[in-house]
């Protein structure tokens, strides 16, 4: 089992307060993730501010692009992999997309994972994107995996749908990792089917365990029907984290913290089918004993990583020690079993 950190690139006014962020604390952050043995390091994507999080604060939050901020975190760290968790592929143009992550994983020495999903608020897409807000997102990503993929491989490429169209372009240099591993996002099983046919990875957010078996059949059988190793493809929810040395205290941690908020605007779109009456339940929230169970529990139904994992806290301080106390009362067990395993 490996194990993401969530940077904070674009999480003002969503997951934490305003201001909390800098270009600094990415990096910083970053950089303790891999000191402390974490395998990845992530960042999301987000345009322009979401309307309830402007009628939560007066100033508005900073979001950092995420091939930027990962292009700093490169330079800055010498193993962790770069994870993007994700990009909101309808709000981007596929070639630049494509160049972007190419560089990035050229310039990193192949450690670049493309997180790739449809975003979870379509307010954001339709004000960034006003003359095709009609648009259906599920089409337009389909289609953008599809270009995306053809621009990392092919000596020239070209692609023709209803949503995106180039011709003869030559894109170069390519990814250095053969494929780019791209993951595709979402907690439904359309999305699942999507990793099936074109991932390496699905990233579904905070699923239960049924529904994550569930969708693991909607994904082989996607796999399969294209002729695809579904064992092969990585299984790597989002959760968010929240430990302390009672559960009762790891409870109160989490439900006080401004990352539990936004699990509750998310109740429309990407948590829309799920109870969030007691999302702890379904999080890594608990004593270190109770989290390492959960993550053996997921295992058992087919997880093969903890990626992206978001840090609950309402201040720095808060952050740095819950990816330190997992780093050093989570971690170790795992990396142990993997030893013993090998």
């Amino acid at each position: 089992m490996k194990f993401g950190i969530a940077l904070p690139n674009c999480t003002e006014g969503l997951a934490y307060p305003i201001p909390f962020t800098s270009p600094e604390l990415v990096v910083r952050l970053a950089q303790t993730a891999e000191r402390l043995g974490y395998h990845s390091v992530w960042c999301n994507d987000h345009l322009t501010t979401q309307s309830y999080v402007r009628k939560k604060w007066s100033q508005p939050p900073s979001y950092y692009d995420p091939f930027v901020s990962l292009s700093f975190v490169a330079a800055a760290t010498n193993r962790v992999s770069l994870g993007t968790s994700i990009i909101v592929l309808p709000m981007r143009e596929p070639v630049a997309t494509a160049k972007a992550a190419a560089t990035l994983d050229v310039f990193s020495g192949g450690r670049l994972i493309l997180g790739v999903g449809v975003g979870a608020y379509r307010e954001e897409f339709e004000a960034v994107l006003p003359r095709v807000a009609s648009a259906k997102r599920a089409e337009m990503i389909d289609e953008g995996i599809q270009a995306v993929r053809s621009l990392m491989v092919d000596r020239s490429a070209t692609f023709s749908g209803r949503h995106y169209e180039f011709h003869d372009v030559e894109m170069y240099p390519k990814p250095l990792q053969v494929p780019l591993p791209i993951w595709i996002a979402g907690n439904t099983a359309a999305a699942a089917e999507r990793a099936g046919r074109w991932g390496q990875g699905w990233l579904p957010a905070a699923l239960p365990k049924e529904h994550i078996a569930r969708h693991l059949t909607a994904l082989r059988q996607a796999a399969e029907s294209v002729g695809r190793d579904a064992g092969a493809i990585e299984v790597a929810p989002q959760w968010i984290l929240s430990l302390a040395p009672t559960h009762d205290a790891a409870v109160d941690r989490f439900r006080k913290s401004w990352i539990f908020q936004h699990l509750l605007s998310l109740k429309t779109s990407t948590l829309k089918d799920q109870d969030l009456t007691t999302p702890e339940q379904y999080n890594l929230v608990g004593t270190p004993a109770e989290v390492i169970d959960k993550i053996e529990q997921y295992g058992k139904v087919g997880v093969t990583q903890c990626a992206s994992l978001a840090l609950s806290g309402n201040d720095v301080d808060d952050v740095t020690e819950q990816m330190q106390y997992f780093g050093e009362e989570v971690l170790p067990h795992f990396q142990s079993a993997a030893r013993v395993t090998v």
